[in-house]
């Protein structure tokens, strides 16, 4: 169950709303990543209160632990995990592919599937479009993702050629097909996404878009980016794509990025964005505002007694000081990256707010201008 709605555009960039089985999502959206069934740190209340409307979720973890049949118990993860909005799950191929290092070798890649090592205890196991068509229906999750292969932007040290993005590309085309197969044998009432590939080979994503999009899927995804390419390389990519992908289905860049990339994919026509940078970032000390990024481990804020962000309202700019969260972290305590990843969280989801409001009014161009104005301004 998917139904898109594209309510305004100002160049490339849309304003759109989904509607899923557990609720309505707005966009352009970011969704907070919930690996392991849970947003790190991050109570659902909280994420409900910062208005996050969807979630994501990590098939290929949560099918080692706790495994199908405890959240099968359960109806889904929905109520596994107390979470009432919608959620997306990842089909694992993304999972698989860091496992397998550098080298590759860390995995074995057939036209079946993928044999690999659980991190977890070792064990062998063998990965498929179907394995995951039936993990995810276990899971319930409103948006279900194909099983892909990752294209490398390189391996062993070599770049990925044009050939070895191809053949990558086609196996991921033949996997969304007995993805879409299987998912509609198993009945699953949720909407299925496909990933576009190929590499940094602009020719190569124009055909993987294609041939997605003859499947007439609820929804499309860019994958393969922000996979240890340069930062001009992903830009182009996130540039390209989204033009090849039905105007009127939504899209979505997986795994992207900074607050600057956010506006950019925007900019480019992507509707939804997921990246585990803002929880990652606050449990290293590393905070986002809107006046560039401020890393609270600095001894300069041992002493300051203003909020991280003065124009901020999360939690933790309500009620605590620079000093204080320099102080927790400094002590290891665990409430400092609790109340980082909180307002990280909220920098996020108020910045897509803020994004979809100039959308409305037709002043994105303006808005987007100002964002780049006041972050290159830095913390005060």
């Amino acid at each position: 169950m998917l139904k898109f709605e594209l309510l305004r555009t100002e160049g490339a960039a849309r304003r759109g709303r989904m509607t899923l089985h557990h609720g309505v999502v707005d966009t352009p959206m970011f969704m907070p990543v919930g690996t392991y069934g849970t947003v790190k740190g991050v109570l659902p209340q909280s994420l409900l209160d910062m208005d996050a409307q969807i979630i994501l979720g990590n098939t290929f973890h949560l099918w080692l632990r706790p495994g199908l049949e405890v959240i099968g118990q359960f109806g889904g993860l929905h109520r596994f995990e107390g979470w009432p909005r919608p959620m997306l799950t990842d089909s694992g191929g993304f999972q698989v592919w860091s496992l397998g290092g550098a080298d590759g070798k860390g995995r074995k890649i057939s036209e079946q599937g993928v044999k690999f090592a659980s991190p977890v205890n070792g064990d062998k196991l063998f990965l498929t479009p179907e394995l995951s068509m039936q993990i995810q229906t276990v899971l319930n999750s409103d948006i279900v993702m194909q099983l892909d292969e990752c294209t490398p932007y390189q391996s062993a040290g070599m770049l990925t050629s044009e050939a070895q993005a191809r053949r990558s590309m086609e196996l991921s085309l033949r996997w969304a097909q007995r993805s879409l197969d299987e998912f509609r044998r198993l009945g699953n009432p949720n909407a299925l996404f496909g990933i576009v590939q190929g590499g940094m080979f602009e020719h190569l994503r124009e055909a993987s878009a294609a041939a997605l999009a003859a499947m007439d899927l609820p929804g499309y995804a860019i994958g393969g980016v922000s996979v240890g390419e340069p930062k001009p390389e992903m830009q182009r990519i996130m540039a390209h794509t989204p033009a090849h992908l039905p105007a009127h289905k939504p899209r979505y860049l997986m795994g992207v990025g900074t607050p600057e990339d956010l506006i950019e994919g925007v900019a480019r026509g992507i509707d939804l964005f997921d990246c585990v940078m803002p929880t990652r970032n606050a449990r290293n000390g590393h905070l986002f505002t809107r006046f560039g990024d401020l890393r609270i481990r600095n001894a300069r804020y041992r002493s300051d007694e203003r909020p991280i962000d003065p124009r901020c309202g999360c939690m933790a700019c309500r009620g605590f000081s620079r000093a204080y969260l320099h102080h927790l972290d400094r002590c290891g305590e665990m409430l400092g990256p609790m109340l980082a990843s909180i307002h990280n969280l909220h920098y996020y989801l108020d910045l897509m707010r803020e994004v979809r409001n100039a959308l409305d009014a037709g002043g994105f161009a303006a808005m987007a201008a100002r964002f780049a104005a006041d972050r290159a301004a830095g913390v005060d």
